[in-house]
């Protein structure tokens, strides 16, 4: 396995469909299952691993974010990973003033306004990390609904010549969300946790029933979040619009719930 730092590394890179799996690293077995996917249709497959600073708040968790890259280059080798980018703060963002992206205004809310520039250091440095690894396919999961939303937006907008393939969002044996912060959690927090996956099967279950109300669907799962800092729970369509009933392969319920210190992100997709 080839381990590039620097832009110029690579320019090694082959000339063949590239499969490209962007991280910021603590793989889990959720990235895992993006390298799978890739290794299915592509016959390179490159990882990257970067912090990215624009990306996080003065109040977040930046310099706390686990980053342990041995054990992330040793899952990368064993997964079959052909290259993996691991590049410094300084080489992508050489300038003192970067150019930045604007996300389009009707995919902001929700994390857009818990996070204010969030998603423009997101689209910053994908962008940047497209046109340095020019790959045929760049894979995203589910879990972070909004992100890929705004990721996929980009590529057609800005007619970037990649594919932004979805990926559905891996679960661990209990049903929480594989997430890089749940090592963040206690033993109790995590327990108070699982309600998240819970609310949202029950409000699968009740759509699969046939209840197709807004807030039939949005009163079930708050029922079930008793307790715990919701921060939202939606139910709106693909362009992030609110729904009052549910559009069949057109609609997602979004939810942020703060257990402790930790945001939790998850979601359905319906």
């Amino acid at each position: 396995m080839q381990i590039f730092k620097t832009p110029a590394d690579l320019k090694a890179l082959p000339a063949q469909n590239i499969g490209f799996v962007p991280t910021m690293g603590a793989l889990h077995a959720g990235h895992l299952s993006l390298i799978k996917r890739a290794k299915a249709e592509n016959d390179f497959i490159l990882v990257s691993i970067f912090v990215n600073p624009t990306q996080f708040g003065p109040q977040e968790d930046f310099n706390q974010y686990p980053r342990p890259l041995e054990e992330d280059l040793k899952l990368c080798a064993k997964a079959g990973v052909h290259a993996v980018f691991t590049p410094q703060v300084e080489t992508l963002y050489p300038f003192k003033e970067a150019i930045t992206l604007t996300p389009p205004k009707d995919l902001l809310g929700f994390e857009a306004n818990l996070r204010p520039g969030h998603f423009s250091g997101v689209l910053q440095v994908v962008l940047k990390l497209f046109n340095l690894v020019r790959p045929k396919r760049a894979y995203f999961g589910q879990k972070d609904a909004q992100q890929l939303l705004m990721i996929q937006r980009m590529a057609d907008d800005l007619f970037l010549p990649v594919e932004v393939v979805a990926c559905p969002t891996l679960r661990d044996f209990d049903g929480l969300a594989l997430s890089s912060r749940n090592v963040y959690l206690s033993p109790k927090q995590r327990q108070q946790a699982l309600k998240i996956p819970q609310a949202l099967q029950a409000m699968q279950e009740a759509y699969k029933a046939g209840t197709r109300e807004s807030t039939k669907l949005l009163a079930l799962g708050q029922e079930i979040l008793k307790g715990l800092e919701v921060q939202y729970l939606s139910l709106c369509n693909r362009q992030l619009e609110p729904l009052e009933q549910v559009v069949p392969d057109q609609s997602l319920i979004l939810v942020a719930v703060k257990v402790g210190i930790t945001r939790l992100l998850d979601n359905l997709w319906l």
